[in-house]
């Protein structure tokens, strides 16, 4: 029960953090800066593509772990 819960913990942050990553780096090629100061639409626009990097990677974590789970039954 332990291992289970490690492999989704880690999992679940791994696919976080790099979708997080990965929407920061499209933000940052699109010219839009995350740390600009105040919140102008640059810097919105950044944030909303961090947000959905982040949301996307844990999802797909989550489907990779229910896909693991299908294959070990």
């Amino acid at each position: 029960m332990t291992n289970k819960l490690l492999i989704e913990g880690l999992s679940d942050a791994v696919g976080f953090v790099g979708g997080a990553l990965l929407g920061f780096w499209v933000g940052r090629m699109l010219g839009l800066d995350l740390f600009a100061p105040g919140y102008g639409n640059a810097s919105i626009g950044a944030i909303v593509l961090v947000g959905l990097g982040g949301g996307l990677g844990l999802q797909l974590a989550r489907r990779w772990r229910v896909s693991r789970q299908k294959g070990d039954k």
